[in-house]
């Protein structure tokens, strides 16, 4: 078995954060809130623009209840969170953030999947494919604030190439890394993606203590159980479907380059990976001032 990569930090167990999530029915999408125990400062993870594809229409009910959340406990918002690029659901980072303030991270290779989506999509040398459409871009390691805790970024690429885990004191949020113990984990067939590399993004994320809260950002309810979002590296290293037990390598690779090859593409990819490459952010509008999405025929 390859040995995983160590991580450079130790997690503050001791300080826990106060953790809200809200779930989106229509992606199976789990956003959280973020907040300091010790002040107001809050941080927004993962949040979800509603967006009727058929319909081509916008709207922010579910922006609007983390708002309103926000507002009626007078916290202050100082991050918003993507822990990748998301094929699954629109952000509604810019319209918060046009709310509430706050800066705006992602891992720093979001280039890698700029530049892949990028030429997918066709969009010409205006696509900036340097990250600048975000306030920040975090490196393996890096460390930010949210009041008094500090967060810690975590690189664990394989589900696309610039996925990160953030970890805030005794919580971490795994994004698609992993899902819970009896739904094991997401897809690694995307462009840029990788089965191999995602199981050693896991054995890294195992390697946290075992007490360690882990908050998904997916939940499907397997065998119709009710919806869940938080378990602890513990439960997942034993009984996660995919890679509890010690699961080799070997072993993972073939299970889950078999699985994804039965997936169908998520239903809200295409608009979603234009849009999230940007920030959350439409593409420009065109001559007649609408603004249109693109379809690549025969392309993902």
């Amino acid at each position: 078995m390859t040995t995983p990569q160590s991580i450079s930090f130790v997690p503050d167990m001791a300080t826990s954060p106060v953790v809200v999530p809200f779930f989106d029915a229509h992606t199976n999408t789990i956003s959280y809130i973020v907040r300091d125990p010790g002040s107001n400062a809050c941080a927004v993870i993962d949040s979800v623009m509603d967006f009727d594809y058929a319909a081509g229409k916008m709207a922010f009910e579910g922006a609007d209840q983390i708002i309103a959340h926000i507002r009626d406990h007078k916290w202050q918002l100082e991050w918003l969170i993507e822990t990748h690029v998301h094929a699954d659901h629109l952000s509604a980072a810019p319209y918060i953030q046009q709310e509430l303030g706050g800066k705006l991270g992602i891992g720093d290779q979001i280039c890698v999947v700029q530049d892949t989506f990028g030429k997918i999509f066709n969009e010409g040398t205006d696509f900036q494919r340097d990250g600048s459409q975000f306030d920040r871009l975090f490196k393996e390691a890096d460390t930010y604030q949210i009041g008094n805790l500090t967060a810690h970024t975590l690189f664990t690429p394989g589900h696309t190439p610039a996925d990160m885990v953030h970890i805030i004191g005794d919580a971490a949020f795994v994004g698609d890394t992993l899902f819970m113990p009896d739904g094991g984990s997401a897809r690694a067939d995307f462009p840029g993606g990788d089965a191999r590399t995602l199981y050693r993004s896991i054995q890294r994320l195992l390697q946290l203590p075992d007490k360690m809260r882990l908050f998904m950002c997916h939940d499907y309810g397997p065998n119709g159980r009710d919806i869940q979002w938080e378990t602890t590296v513990e439960a997942e290293r034993e009984h996660n479907i995919h890679v509890g037990h010690g699961t080799n390598e070997d072993a993972f690779v073939q299970m889950r380059e078999a699985r994804d090859k039965t997936l169908s593409m998520p239903k809200l990819i295409i608009p979603s990976l234009q849009v999230n490459m940007r920030a959350g952010n439409l593409p420009p509008k065109a001559d007649n001032g609408k603004t249109y999405l693109k379809v690549p025929i025969n392309t993902l």
